[in-house]
């Protein structure tokens, strides 16, 4: 790599000249004694660092290690070096001679270890503040997606190491990280350029020298990188270097940290007043800087071929020989610019540092100094290790500014200025305070509003892998990536996530859910059939309208209870039915409401007993019709044999024929002849009598039916009571108020039970249905059975599909719809008789009918003795014409 020469250096090594004679003229410190100077060229190498310091050690012209031969005055200290890298190398071995070295530029935190560098000071801050500052600068606006640049040497190593940790600890992710080569490569300026230009992130951190950052900003001009912003290190941040042509499109905007910054009055005219023939490192900057030479052989040489250009900055045309009169001042270079004297005011207290110890080591008094044996050193001949003891214990204020220094460990207070690289009306790059921070304390301050960003917006860019992840929603890590890089995915249903980028969702509790937007547990509805809602209203309504038919239906019953269809079939228990059915149509007004215990209890119970009642009561009729019919089924076998045997008389010659006829009929004992003429009379008497189950046995039936139910319900309520609860899984936005059964096995037995009712009394009902009278409530009775079991079969399907208190409806509809059937079928026949078919309410109506021989009419009983007279006269004509 060929380096030119570097016009900030040289400011520095002035600067350090200028110090020095400053303090040599004054009379209050080392007013005996005059300081003194050698300066070598590092050449930003460690070789020649580590060259120059055994050289100076040895005190020869060629580096002796572990050798001295040198005369004069005793050697006090090194400034230096200019790098991390070179005073890490001179640090080692000036370590072991106990040789004092101040740097004013190496900030590199491993130089911190006082094991390994036992005699190194600084008046730079170390750079782990540095590292600090720069994250909390990060975190200030918010930037989780950076990218980092550092130099190839310990300066950038260290410096990056330490800001990466520092802001992936706080979440921050490094979108890339690259290294600049020491040296020309070309190609791996090209790939960094490449990768900043690929890459998402707006923020840049550099850790770098402006020396290794300089290639790099063609490169970025080149592919027009314009919208970036970068954070710059102290090393760079108002390096004059980087202020090439083009380059505020690409640096404008850049916010970086700057050492302290002050004027020292002198120093620019020193600047100034520099003599070209003064050393040979002078002549070569004079020689660089106007662009001609102090040779005069040479330039002799080449008169011939050169021609005199006068070009309005004093100073002849090229290859020209130089005056030694040629204006610093009109070249407006780095070298005499004083604007930004900050690495050079670290020098000039490095000088001074150096100086104050001295003064220490040289007022010492007598007795009370602090070597053992000795008191006090000798200014004129003093050991290294002697007047480190006082450097690593100075304490002084710096002459023009006040500033106090000191060294804590070997170094000093941490402050940084916060610089924004603005660009002027001229185009030129402007440095601008606009915060400052202070290590030590962690404190930071920064008027945001006082930045200029590169975008020309007034808001901070956004350097951010993935947006942040709002209310409501959690980050899903992509696999593969930095964990900077998410997608945001929605909480599910019943989660919340109440704060940005949250990493997971929260469940809320069993009584919450969560809100639409998921960002917070809202309580969840609590559902139950209320009386004050439509659909309760009307369930009510057509409860009570129902339990107020029944009633009615009861009065009218009561007010001709004396009428033969009243008292058909038991008067007592067609009101214990009507009054089973009141209770079925208010048991339903119980399912609605909160729940209760109590009303858990009652509405199961009173329906489990006031069907029970009905169907017991259902049974008690069935089976007086089954055995009725059963009666009059055998009333028609007897007198199907009758008309047969007529009919075989009459086919016979006289009466004793038709006599032998029916004794042979007789005497045959076929099952289809049990009744003849002789004993038709007989059979019609049969028919009339007295119904086998008295009234007693119908409601001993009733009684014992509903007994058994009732004391199941009673085990069932002492041992496994229904009780309410909350359901709060079946649907997820409420919370369901309903009653649970207690126990399953309980309430399947008892509403079993009230199935096998209803099936003996279907069975009887349906066995009886074919009883021929003008009213047939065996087939009413069925009829209403049948409404029974479709309603509960579709209620079964029905209720299962449904959730929360359209449960409880379509059960309250089961029991009243059951309800309404068996009224119907049952009692509206009757009604229908009793008030508007008054005349049909007879005896003779209710009795039992009988179909002639060829079964195409009916009759009534008295039909049945008109028929037996005619056969009896048509016997006997027979017999007579025989």
């Amino acid at each position: 790599m060929i380096l030119s020469f570097n016009d900030r250096t040289f400011r520095w090594t002035q600067t350090m000249l200028f110090a020095i004679h400053e303090i040599n003229n004054m009379a209050d410190l080392l007013p005996n004694t005059d300081l003194g100077y050698v300066i070598y060229d590092s050449c930003f190498t460690i070789s020649k660092a580590v060259e120059g310091t055994l050289t100076y050690l040895s005190g020869q012209d060629e580096a002796v290690p572990n050798y001295r031969c040198g005369t004069g005055a005793p050697l006090a200290a090194l400034v230096g070096a200019g790098g991390s890298d070179l005073s890490i190398a001179t640090a080692r071995i000036l370590g072991l001679y106990h040789f004092p070295q101040v740097s004013y530029s190496s900030s590199c935190s491993a130089l911190e270890s006082k094991f390994q560098f036992p005699t190194f000071l600084r008046t730079i801050p170390n750079d782990k503040h540095q590292s600090s500052a720069m994250a909390q600068l990060v975190l200030h606006f918010n930037w989780t997606w950076v990218g980092t640049v550092a130099s190839d040497d310990d300066y950038g190593k260290y410096g990056i190491k330490d800001f990466k940790e520092q802001v992936e600890e706080a979440g921050v992710c490094i979108a890339f990280s690259e290294t600049l080569p020491k040296g020309s490569s070309p190609e791996d300026i090209q790939r960094i350029a490449q990768t900043i230009v690929e890459s998402t992130a707006k923020i840049i951190v550099v850790f770098s020298s402006d020396v290794d950052l300089s290639p790099l900003v063609p490169e970025l001009i080149r592919h027009n990188v314009t919208d970036r912003t970068w954070i710059a290190s102290e090393a760079w941040v108002t390096s004059a270097l980087l202020k090439q042509p083009g380059a505020s499109s690409v640096l404008g905007g850049t916010l970086g940290f700057g050492v302290k910054r002050a004027d020292i009055p002198g120093l620019q005219q020193h600047l100034l007043d520099l003599d070209p023939y003064a050393d040979p490192l002078t002549e070569e900057f004079w020689e660089t800087a106007f662009n001609c030479t102090l040779d005069y052989a040479l330039a002799q040489r080449k008169s011939e071929e050169r021609t005199r250009v006068f070009d309005g900055t004093g100073r002849l045309g090229p290859d020209g020989l130089c005056t030694g009169s040629e204006s610093l001042a009109r070249l407006n270079s780095t070298y005499s610019d004083v604007s930004q004297l900050r690495i050079t005011y670290s020098v000039y207290k490095a000088v001074y540092a150096v100086a104050h110890a001295l003064h220490a080591l040289e007022h010492c008094q007598d007795h009370q100094g602090p070597f053992l044996g000795i008191g006090c050193a000798d200014i004129a001949n003093f050991e290294p290790w002697q007047l480190m003891y006082y450097l690593k214990n100075v304490r002084f204020k710096v002459p023009h500014t006040g500033e106090d220094v000191f060294f804590t460990d070997g170094d000093v207070e941490p402050f940084y200025d916060i610089i924004n690289w603005g660009v002027g009306g001229d185009g030129d790059i402007t440095y601008v305070t606009v915060g400052h921070s202070n290590g030590s304390g962690g404190e930071m301050s920064v008027l945001d509003d006082a930045i200029v960003w590169n975008s020309r917006a007034l808001q901070p860019p956004r350097s951010v892998c993935s947006d942040n992840c709002r209310p409501g929603t959690r980050k899903g890590i992509r696999q593969g990536e930095a964990v900077c890089c998410f997608d945001c995915i929605p909480c599910a249903d019943g989660e919340i996530s109440n704060m940005t980028n949250a990493r997971e969702c929260v469940l809320c509790s069993e009584d919450h859910w969560s809100n639409d937007a998921h960002d917070a547990c809202v309580s969840k509805i609590i559902e139950f059939l209320a009386f004050g809602e439509p659909l309760g209203i009307t369930l009510i309504t057509i409860s009570a309208c129902g339990a107020l038919l029944t009633i009615v239906v009861g009065v009218v019953l009561a007010v001709q209870v004396n009428t033969p269809l009243v008292k058909a079939n038991d008067a007592v228990l067609s009101f214990l039915l009507l009054l089973s059915l009141v209770v079925t149509f208010l048991c339903s007004m119980v399912f609605l409401g909160e729940p209760q215990r109590w009303s858990c209890m009652s509405s199961q119970v009173s329906l489990a007993l006031g069907f029970a009642l009905c169907l017991s009561c259902l049974i008690g009729k069935a089976a007086v019709l089954m055995l009725r019919a059963q009666t009059l089924k055998a009333a028609r076998v007897r007198h199907k044999a009758a008309a047969k045997a007529a009919k075989d008389a009459k086919a016979a010659e006289g009466a004793k024929g038709a006599k032998g006829a029916c004794e042979a009929a007789a005497n045959s004992c076929s099952p289809d002849v049990i009744m003849n003429s002789c004993n038709f009379h007989d059979a019609i008497a049969a028919t009339t009598q007295p119904d086998v189950l008295t009234c007693g046995h119908q409601r001993a039936v009733v009684v014992m039916a509903t007994f058994i139910q009732g004391v199941a319900c009673t085990v069932w309520l002492v041992l496994l009571p229904p009780h309410p609860v909350k359901n709060t899984s079946a649907q997820n936005i409420k919370i369901i108020l309903e009653c649970h059964e207690g126990s399953v096995v309980f309430i399947s037995c008892i509403f079993a039970y009230d199935i096998v009712l209803a099936l003996l009394a279907f069975v009887l009902a349906f066995l009886a249905r074919k009883l021929e009278d003008h009213f047939s409530e065996a087939k009413s009775i069925t009829f209403g059975l049948l409404v029974f079991f479709i309603v509960w079969i579709s209620f079964v399907p029905a209720y299962l599909s449904t959730r929360g208190k359209f449960m409880v409806a379509v059960q309250i509809f089961a029991i009243l719809a059951s309800s309404f059937g068996i009224l119907a079928c049952i009692f509206l026949p009757k009604c229908y008789v009793l008030l508007i078919k008054p005349e049909r309410n007879t005896e003779e109506m209710m009795r039992p009918h009988a179909k002639t021989p060829d079964g195409t009419s009916t009759m009534t009983s008295s039909s049945l003795a008109t028929t037996a007279t005619d056969i009896n006269a048509s016997i006997a004509s027979t017999a007579i014409h025989d």
